[in-house]
């Protein structure tokens, strides 16, 4: 039998709790929900959930906030909503951690797709039995989840993950954008390519000795992003 996944729902707006509440039930989910900053950490705290659907506007403490408090405590996987046309504050929310993102207003059955492809990339890594290494200082252990970098683990979001092994399967391999949006989103989501910078920023900070000076996730200019060949 199918474990049943809980969704914990974050925004301020009561009609668009009911609505996202209603369509996550309907596709199977546990849906729990939150009005504010301050409880929706304090009902990830007690709940745990599997995902997190999280406004960035909210009262008392804003969705930036919350993601960099759900992020000093643990790799949950975040889709954003956002109401803002800025493109600084979606980037800013994926540099923090968050996976994904839509913007107000969306669509009831693309957020349930959002979030099914977020909970089965996560899934569908823990299904593979593998372990990819690279050289002697890098290895990736699917089924855990786990990044180690010289015997040290690295927690990482689902989709950092994703996107770190993807380009670590073929070290040395330049990848465009495009091509690890793919990999990460598949082509049916709709999506930007900063998003990619984005998460290779918060990849970079977590891994590199040095984010300036990468020796593991190298920028092909002009093209995209490689993973070192340290066997070289």
């Amino acid at each position: 039998m199918a474990v049943v996944k809980t969704v914990l729902v974050v925004d301020d707006e009561p009609q668009i709790l009911r609505l996202v509440r209603d369509y996550l039930e309907r596709a199977g989910f546990k849906v729990v929900t939150a009005g504010d900053g301050v409880a929706a950490l304090r009902t990830a705290r007690t709940q745990h959930p599997d995902l997190v659907v999280l406004d960035l506007g909210l009262p008392q403490l804003d969705g930036l906030d919350v993601t960099r408090e759900l992020r000093r405590e643990g790799a949950v996987p975040i889709i954003m909503l956002t109401a803002r046309g800025d493109e600084s504050d979606k980037l800013v929310g994926l540099e923090l951690g968050a996976d994904d993102y839509l913007t107000k207003p969306f669509s009831p059955k693309e957020l349930v797709a959002r979030v099914r492809a977020v909970l089965r990339r996560a899934d569908g890594l823990r299904a593979q039995d593998d372990l990819i290494r690279v050289g002697e200082e890098v290895e990736l252990d699917l089924p855990r989840l786990q990044l180690r970098i010289r015997g040290r683990l690295v927690e990482l979001t689902p989709t950092e993950f994703q996107l770190l092994a993807t380009m670590a399967r073929q070290p040395g391999r330049v990848f465009t954008r495009a091509q690890l949006l793919d990999a990460v989103h598949g082509v049916a989501v709709e999506s930007y390519e900063r998003a990619i910078d984005a998460h290779v920023k918060n990849l970079r900070r977590k891994i590199e000795p040095d984010p300036r000076a990468p020796r593991y996730l190298q920028t092909a200019f002009g093209v995209g992003y490689r993973f070192a060949d340290l066997a070289r």
